[in-house]
Order: structure tokens, then C-alpha cells, then sequence
């Protein structure tokens, strides 16, 4: 799979957890194991570029004596699941049309 398009995957996968409810970082790793692997390396890049992005806000607070970092969907975070919905439908219809070509071909 093309890096950027599971960039972007990975992202609206993480967005979505989210959208349940606020969370941390073992609790979306755990989340995404039925759907998705992802590794703590791989989601901590993806939540600090989320948050710059202002796709989610970070806020600590203590659990069992440590900081623990929640995460929370904005509006804006919202807003991208929504438009990735979209894009998907219309990434639909292309891979529909390039699978039907290459059945004809064959």
C-alpha cells in the first residue's frame, strides 16, 4: 500500500477511536487490533501530528500515580473522518472501474 494513502488511513483510523470517546495511548493501539496493527512507535507520530494539526487536543491527567495523556476529537478532527468518508465513496467507483478493465483485459 502506498505509504501516504496508509498515512492517511491511519490517521482517520485513530480519528475514529476517538470518536467514541477520549482516550490514550495503549487504550488506541488496543481499539485498532481487530481492525488494524499499529505500534506504539507508529501511533505517537500519528496523534502529535493530529494534534498540530488541531484534529485532536491533549490534556494529562494522573492514573495510578503517573501522567497519562488523553487524547479528545475536535471539530476538526470530525470534520476529516467526515470528508475521508466522502473521498472513500469516490475511491469506490475508481477501483470498481479499474477492477472491471483489468477483468475485461483477462
Amino acid at each position: 500500500m502506498d505509504i501516504q494513502l496508509k498515512r492517511g488511513v491511519l490517521d482517520i483510523c485513530v480519528l475514529s477511536v476517538l470518536l467514541k470517546q477520549e482516550s490514550y495511548g495503549y487504550k488506541i493501539i488496543k481499539d485498532l487490533s481487530n481492525v488494524i496493527e499499529i505500534s506504539v512507535s507508529t501511533l505517537y507520530p500519528i496523534l502529535n501530528r493530529l494534534e498540530k494539526a488541531g484534529a485532536v487536543t491533549v490534556h494529562s491527567r494522573a492514573y495510578n500515580g503517573r501522567l497519562r495523556k488523553y487524547y479528545k476529537i475536535t471539530a476538526v478532527g470530525k470534520k476529516r473522518v467526515q470528508a475521508f468518508l466522502s473521498e472513500w465513496e469516490n475511491l469506490t467507483l475508481i477501483y470498481e472501474y479499474i477492477k472491471g478493465a483489468v477483468e475485461q483485459y483477462e
